[in-house]
């Protein structure tokens, strides 16, 4: 790797120290955005600069394309990255979604963006081996985009308006590609009304990762035991009754997704075996959190009071998309405990 030329030299710490002391950063070196850079970036995507993509909390400011354009610059995206991370900032601002819960809570909620479609195979994202990962370029650069488009147009700035205790590293960047080729079922964007030719992206309120291990299940039964009781975190515990938030998101790599189709399991009824067998009872729950559950559904009138707590109201709340590489490892990855639904939005021009 050659060092930068000395002619450019102290401009590029000049703009650094710039950008660090107007708090438009994450913490790390950032690409300059120069007139020269954005402008090509909104002119290879024929975008009017001005036109609003979206009003985006928690300061209800508008986006515009030339406001996503300057942060995908800054965070180190090719052109063509831009249409998808304009698609992520226009579902965050679903009110679904719950943007200014997610970006003002004291939790570690973060926002994850999934990728489907041909797009992923045009702009090369990572759908292999360390799928939620460094050392893809896309992959890291769109997530980090979307990142500080919140920070910089939506003002979730850390300690102003995010006040998340811990945070956590997906703050920085948190975006994955599902590995629709390698997987035997129908991909996310389709289970979710899209036609497969789609490039669709997925935003997801998460608040955290959870590894999940099982090399030894080989029925379909086994292994959603494995995955229901990784999922029954108490401390996760989120609106309604309900364990991390409601709509969990499962990542299975492809050697276990093969498995359970190999074994007639289809996505549907992987989701119903998990579901069936995450049950939490209350009594297993600290006594003040378990009275503090009982009275808030006694004030919502639920039949059941004492019912036991679950990680989403239906089978079907639950997610799954297939990434990885070789290998059993899997994911669990809670979404946040206040009120959020993911949306999709198709990608422009894509």
């Amino acid at each position: 790797m050659e060092p930068w030329p000395e002619a450019n030299g102290a401009a590029w710490e000049r703009a650094l120290k710039e950008i660090e002391t107007a708090d438009l950063g994450d913490g790390l070196p950032i690409v300059p955005p120069t007139a020269d850079r954005v402008r090509q970036m909104l002119t290879a995507n024929g975008v009017d600069p001005e036109a609003v993509v979206c009003q985006l909390a928690p300061l209800f400011a508008p986006a515009t394309w030339q406001d996503i354009a300057i942060n995908a610059v800054m965070a180190g995206c090719r052109p063509d990255y831009l249409p998808l991370v304009a698609a992520a900032i226009d579902a965050l601002a679903e009110p679904e979604f719950n943007l200014i819960g997610i970006a003002t809570t004291t939790g570690s909620a973060s926002t994850l963006v999934i990728v489907n479609g041909p797009i992923v195979q045009r702009i090369g994202m990572n759908t292999g081996a360390n799928a939620l990962g460094p050392g893809n370029r896309a992959n890291a650069t769109i997530g980090r985009a979307v990142r500080l488009v919140l920070q910089n147009v939506g003002g979730a700035r850390s300690g102003e308006i995010d006040m998340a205790t811990l945070g956590q590293p997906a703050k920085f960047t948190f975006c994955m590609a599902e590995s629709e080729s390698t997987s035997p079922w129908s991909p996310l964007h389709v289970d979710r009304g899209f036609t497969a030719s789609d490039s669709v992206v997925t935003v997801v309120g998460n608040s955290g990762i959870v590894e999940v291990v099982d090399s030894s299940s080989t029925s379909a039964e086994a292994l959603a035991q494995t995955f229901a009781q990784s999922m029954l975190i108490a401390g996760t515990l989120g609106g309604g009754g309900l364990l991390g938030g409601g709509e969990p998101l499962l990542v299975l790599p492809p050697e276990q997704a093969v498995l359970l189709a190999e074994v007639g399991c289809s996505k549907a009824r992987f989701k119903a075996l998990v579901w069936e067998r995450a049950v939490f009872p209350l009594e297993q729950l600290s006594p003040p959190i378990r009275d503090h559950v009982i009275e808030r559904r006694r004030i919502e009138n639920v039949a059941d009071v004492h019912a036991p707590l679950r990680v989403a109201a239906k089978s079907d709340d639950i997610m799954i998309v297939v990434a990885g590489g070789v290998g059993i490892k899997a994911a669990y990855i809670p979404t946040w405990g206040g009120s959020t639904r993911a949306v999709s939005r198709r990608v422009r021009g894509a």
